[in-house]
């Protein structure tokens, strides 16, 4: 904590745009700094994301690749590890899928893959499909949150 409340305002918000891709919410968490705790920071983080407007979370979603974008897994790296040896089909259908998400929800499908197989992307993605606009918007939300937190952890060398 001490090394990143101790970085210039530039820089610390440079950091924060590469856990969340929304200027306003990197601005914001700048700002708040110093945090004493990672969890001081969470708390943050979520506070502030919660309270920006859609074009805010829109700019964060598009900072994204797609899940299983083969272009995109290699720079993904760990964080899209269960779609790097997916069987061929099951890409074409994330494939398929996206390009359907995209165009009935205007941005793309964002999803937690820490730790998640691509047939269980898959399956959520074929279920979330499913919601209203408004619904699968706040679902979308939490999991840019969700990436998000994790993001932070990792990139700011937090251990609790």
């Amino acid at each position: 904590m001490m090394e990143l409340n101790a970085l210039p305002p530039e820089e610390a918000q440079a950091g924060f745009l590469s856990c969340c891709g929304s200027r306003r919410w990197a601005r914001a968490m700048t700002g708040q700094r110093p945090f004493g705790s990672y969890e001081a920071m969470a708390e943050q983080a979520a506070a502030i994301w919660r309270g920006l407007d859609r074009e805010d979370w829109l700019e964060a979603f598009a900072a994204h690749p797609r899940i299983g974008d083969r272009a995109a897994i290699a720079g993904a790296g760990s964080e899209q590890a269960g779609v790097r040896d997916a069987p061929h089909d099951t890409l074409e259908e994330l494939e398929r899928l996206n390009s359907e998400y995209q165009a009935r929800f205007g941005y793309i499908f964002i999803v937690c893959a820490s730790g998640k197989s691509a047939g269980e992307m898959l399956s959520l993605l074929r279920a979330r499909l499913l919601h209203d606009p408004r619904e699968e918007l706040l679902v979308a939300c939490e999991q840019q949150l969700a990436i998000t937190l994790l993001r932070l952890k990792k990139n700011f060398n937090c251990n609790t």
